[in-house]
């Protein structure tokens, strides 16, 4: 039987429900239970049919793992339990498969986890896509894109410490094998406002922050910055520090990435010096002043803070200071100068400073753009990641909260348009029929704020454009007037009766009815943030600086290129973008991540049910399961739904031979079900009703449980057979090994009989051999003994005779001696009174000498050859005897110490001997050489990669190599020359290039001439009429001058049987050229230190001044 598939689903060891289209009951109460369970098992993320929801968790999770990527990788978005990287992996296949262009739409309030889950589909797609160097590094760059524009455009809020203050619409290029080839990013609306005011509790950018606390002291001193928070006024001092925020640490992240994304140094280096003179200058104060006319002016009051920023940017501090003094209206051909008040001159301070930040950070997104922009032109999928703003309802609403609601107000519209389009066209691909769903269509919402007539936004524009005196209260009139009738607008100040005694809402307010509740906006701001004005004296004043990358963010600052007209305010420009941006995401095939936020501290393990209620409502999560479910509740594809439910039927367990579709016929009409709760697709089943899912899964669970038990019992029985045949096996193997045994006992034993009785045997036979060899050996040495003592007997008798004719013999000798003797005596004593002196004298001499050289071997001095010391004489008339001994052993020792030699050493004492034979007691520069030993190669011509080119050109063995001075017969000055001396020739060579300036064979040198004094100068002679010698000679100065001439004498004795005539003179003449110069030397003063100098006199002397 074929081993059985087994696969996973999303219905499996379920938490709650995995997909809200399943809940039943399925009403408010029930949809924040199942969120709530979920979440309080660790389960973030829960489907309706495609769209994923998240939720914060506020802790790391270990469910983005490299395992987790590979379990959901190339699987079905129904297989496994609900992940992010689930509709990651469907939108990525469904493009590099399908040729699909795919978006991604992230959405949710601030602090629900936007950010991270872009992040998390961008680090997906970046782990499945293809390898390589090439595609490493574009993945790289696109994920390193992301630290760099939150550093600049994120912020901590009341509700989020890592909140996008920016909207971002990143488009990911892939080719046609699915590997990345690069990005565009778009941005949208950042909140610069922020830049010079935060609410209380919030924090500016986090790039001031990162500056201040990670750079460097050198780095901040560049800038003109300084560590302390408190200086600067642009930055909130209640929400500086951040817990668990390394703002260090992450501005070193940003570098590092602003470097991989592809920042120049100069590049970065300058967008830092930009955000130096944003930070500085919140620091600029002003005071009033009154003018002779009676106008007010402005004056500021510390000028160091401008002095540093136009040392930053390039400015000319004349003119940024005029520009925030005074303002310039151009009118036709006319220009009208104004002085600004203190509160004009502020005001223009902090619209250069929002101006400077969010046009750094529009060219950020361009840079990085140029970085990551695909390389190649051919055709190019496209996945779309967008990550926004949520929809935002704070204590205070302005024009910024207002901009963002419109902008989530088109993204629910797209959201239920493709929805419905996504549901409507499943439908008619499958061949259901299709019933129309009521669902509430925001377009009311949208066309109120955007219609080109009527919209809040036209009438904006309209009262910015108008002239006249225009305020916030007029704009707020203007409303009253035209969109007092519409049904989500409320105004305390319209013609509808029934909001006049409406207290919650104040006179200067108007408020929407959004689709995610209503929003009271404060009116104040309106009109100033729409006009977002710069005044153009700033903007020349920009242009005019001499930072590149500052003038480059105000083209319109210059003068050439004045344009009178008036530019488009900030809601007609993000109006446009929003439009832009939904025309493109209706091109693409979407996906949604709806973020939830779980409470308002940031905590983990706290689901607020009243909070997560609200954000259900705006988001429209119910009403989405609702459009799902108005058809058909579920779908499955034929396969794994006869997959996963075939057990059910005996016609289609265990495997079934047809096709998947009916299989599946056939198992529903075996189960019963009634077929108004299902209908056949093409390529799917659809289920009605939740509850028929639900029973199908009962079904399953208990048909499971069943064939568990069933294969228990067959493996319990496999089991015990198994065992048995095991043991009957055993059983049979222990019997054989044990009757081996026995049988080897036994034969062991008989083996050991047997051998014990052979060794008796074999001992009785040697005994009795052994006993007829002794008597045989008694009988021989019986004999033998015998025969000795007769032997003994005769030698003795023969020794008696021969010891009694010695006696005799002896006897006659000694008389005979004796006799001679007397006869002797008798004859000496007549001449012994005349030769006694001389003997006892000579006698008495011998003993002496004996007894000198006896303490002379015990106090001979060691075997050095340096060692001076020498017994002292005993006798006088050993003094000759003493000095030749003393010469001889110096001598021998010398002879000992010159076997130890080496045939090196040998060479260099040689040398040295010869030094000492040519310049002892003549040059008085020898004395100091002694002691230096001769190395001949100072320049490591063979390992040094800069003489390569001389090596190269010099085939022989190099002798000496050593930079000498050569001097110049014009003036006596030195230049560098590298001294080369080999077996054949002299050669001379550039110390810079190594290129051989002169080469003269050894035949032709003539002559050696030196001083007698204290220098290392020199003159090699040439011989006249030699190719050589066309020159002249050459006069060197070398600190090795005692070494040099020595080896250069052994040299040409050595190659031409001659020897080199050495001249030591105070006075020597060189041939230079045609003419002989006379070379002098003298003793000079001490004024140049211990350095000989070298002057030219008159043409034919030089004169060298020795210290």
């Amino acid at each position: 039987m074929a081993k059985m598939e087994v696969k996973t689903s999303l219905l499996d060891d379920m938490i709650g429900v995995g997909d809200m289209v399943l809940l039943e009951p399925l009403n408010e109460d029930s949809f924040i239970d199942n969120l709530k369970k979920r979440f309080d098992h660790n389960e973030v993320y829960t489907y309706i049919g495609s769209v994923v929801i998240s939720i914060n968790p506020y802790r790391s999770l270990p469910i983005y793992t490299p395992e987790k990527v590979e379990e959901y990788r190339n699987r079905n978005f129904y297989e496994l339990s609900p992940h992010i990287f689930a509709l990651s992996d469907e939108a990525y296949r469904s493009l590099r498969d399908q040729d699909k262009d795919q978006c991604i739409l992230i959405t949710g309030e601030s602090g629900a986890g936007k950010t991270e889950a872009s992040k998390l589909v961008m680090s997906y797609v970046a782990a499945v896509c293809g390898k390589g160097a090439e595609v490493n590094q574009v993945k790289e760059q696109l994920l390193q894109s992301n630290p760099v524009l939150e550093a600049f455009g994120n912020a901590k809020t009341v509700r989020n410490d890592n909140s996008s203050r920016f909207g971002k619409y990143m488009d990911i290029e892939f080719d046609f094998k699915g590997d990345p080839l690069g990005g565009v990013i778009s941005n949208y609306l950042l909140e610069k406002s922020r830049v010079v005011k935060q609410p209380r509790g919030e924090r500016n950018f986090h790039i001031f922050y990162q500056i201040l606390s990670g750079a460097s002291e050198e780095f901040l001193c560049k800038l003109k910055l300084e560590r302390d928070f408190s200086r600067y006024n642009y930055l909130g001092l209640d929400s500086a520090r951040v817990n668990g925020v390394d703002d260090a640490s992450n501005f070193r992240t940003v570098r590092n990435a602003m470097q991989i994304v592809g920042f120049m140094d100069h590049e970065t280096q300058s967008v830092f010096e930009v955000v130096a003179a944003v930070l500085k200058l919140g620091n600029i104060e002003f005071k009033p002043e009154s003018r002779a006319n009676g106008l007010d002016e402005s004056k500021i009051k510390d000028k160091n803070e401008l002095k540093e920023i136009c040392e930053l940017t390039g400015i000319d501090q004349s003119v940024l200071e005029r520009a925030f003094s005074f303002r310039t209206v151009e009118a036709k051909q006319e220009k009208v100068s104004t002085t600004l008040n203190v509160a004009q001159a502020y005001y223009a301070r902090d619209a250069l400073a929002k101006n400077l930040y969010s046009r750094l950070f529009s060219w950020l997104v361009t840079r990085i753009n140029e970085s990551i922009k695909a390389q190649t032109k051919v055709r190019k999928k496209v996945m779309g990641v967008l990550d926004i703003y949520g929809f935002e309802i704070f204590e205070d609403n302005s024009f910024e909260q207002f901009i963002i609601n419109y902008c989530n107000e088109k993204l629910q519209q797209i959201f239920i348009e493709l929805t419905l389009k996504e549901e409507q066209e499943e439908y008619i691909r499958e061949g259901i029929e299709w019933t129309h769903i009521e669902y509430f269509n925001n377009a009311i919402i949208c066309d109120l704020i955007e219609n080109n007539q009527t919209g809040i936004l036209a009438m904006l524009d309209e009262e910015c454009l108008r002239p006249g005196t225009v305020t916030d209260d007029t704009f707020l009139e203007k409303l009253n007037q035209v969109c007092a009738t519409h049904q989500h607008f409320e105004s305390r100040m319209s013609k509808c009766s029934r909001f006049l005694n409406d207290t919650s809402l104040p006179h200067s307010c108007f408020r929407i009815q959004h689709y995610a509740g209503k929003v009271m906006y404060q009116v104040e701001g309106f009109v100033d943030k729409n006009n977002d004005l710069l005044y153009r004296d700033l903007s020349q004043a920009m242009w005019k600086a001499n930072h590149s990358l500052i003038k480059a963010l105000f083209p319109e600052g210059n003068p050439a290129k004045i344009n009178l007209k008036r530019p488009p305010t900030a809601g007609s420009q993000f109006k446009a973008s929003v439009a832009t941006l939904m025309k493109n995401l209706q091109t693409k095939n979407p996906n949604y991540i709806r973020c939830i936020k779980p409470n308002d501290k940031k905590a983990a393990h706290i689901f607020n049910e009243a909070l997560v209620c609200h954000q259900i409502r705006y988001l429209g999560l119910l009403e989405n399961v609702r459009v799902r479910r108005a058809g058909y509740a579920f779908r499955q594809p034929y396969e794994p739904c006869l997959e996963r439910y075939k057990m059910l039927c005996k016609q289609t367990w265990p495997h079934w031979r047809g096709p998947a579709r009916a299989g599946v016929e056939v198992l529903f009409n075996e189960l019963g079900i009634p077929e108004e709760e299902f209908s056949f697709g093409r390529s799917k089943i659809f289920i009605r009703n939740p509850r028929t899912l639900f029973k199908l899964e009962d079904l399953r669970k208990q048909r499971l449980e069943d064939l568990a038990t069933l294969i228990g019992k067959i493996y319990r029985g496999w089991k015990c057979r198994t065992r048995f045949l095991l043991m009957k096996k055993c059983q049979i193997v222990i019997a054989s090994w044990y009757r081996r045994y026995s049988q080897q006992k036994k034969y062991q034993k008989i083996k050991s009989s047997a051998i014990t009785v052979q060794s008796y045997i074999r001992g009785w036979k040697a005994r009795k051999l052994l006993r007829e060899l002794k008597h045989l050996k008694r009988c021989n040495e019986a004999a033998t003994v015998i025969a000795a003592y007769w032997h003994g007997t005769q030698a003795r008798r023969e020794l008696k005779r021969l010891k009694e004719e010695a006696r005799r013999k002896h006897a006659v000798a000694v008389i005979w001696a004796f006799w001679l003797g007397l006869k002797v005596r008798r004859e000496y004593r007549k001449f012994f009174r005349a030769n006694a002196g001389r003997k006892i004298y000579e006698f008495t001499l011998q003993r002496l000498m004996q007894k000198y050289f006896l303490e002379m071997k015990n106090k001979m001095p060691s075997l050095s050859p340096i060692d001076k010391n020498w017994p002292a004489r005993p006798y006088l008339f050993l003094d000759s005897t003493h000095k030749e001994l003393k010469r001889i052993f110096h001598l021998w020792r010398c002879k000992k110490y010159r076997d130890q030699f080496t045939d090196q050493q040998k060479l260099i004492y040689e040398e040295k001997l010869e030094a000492s034979e040519l310049f002892k007691d003549k040059k008085a520069l020898y004395p100091a050489s002694v002691g230096q030993p001769f190395q001949g190669a100072y320049l490591e011509i063979s390992e040094n990669p800069k003489y390569k080119k001389l090596k190269d050109a010099v085939d022989e063995k190099i002798i000496i190599a050593e930079v000498v001075n050569k001097i110049n017969r014009a003036n006596g000055k030195a230049a560098s020359r590298i001294f080369l001396l080999t077996k054949n020739n002299v050669l001379l060579a550039d110390q810079k290039s190594g290129t051989i300036k002169s080469e003269v064979p050894l035949g032709d040198v003539t002559k050696v001439s030196m001083s007698s004094q204290n220098d290392g100068f020199f003159a090699v002679h040439l011989k006249e009429g030699s190719e050589a010698a066309s020159k002249g000679d050459f006069l060197l100065s070398s600190d090795h001058l005692i070494e040099m001439a020595t080896k250069l004498y052994r040299t040409t004795l050595s190659q031409t049987k001659q020897k080199l005539n050495i001249e030591i003179s105070d006075e020597f003449l060189v041939q230079f050229k045609q003419d002989k110069v006379c070379v002098k030397f003298i003793q000079g003063s001490q004024k140049n230190g211990n350095i000989p100098t070298c002057k030219r006199k008159n043409n034919r002397l030089l004169e060298v001044a020795v210290p």
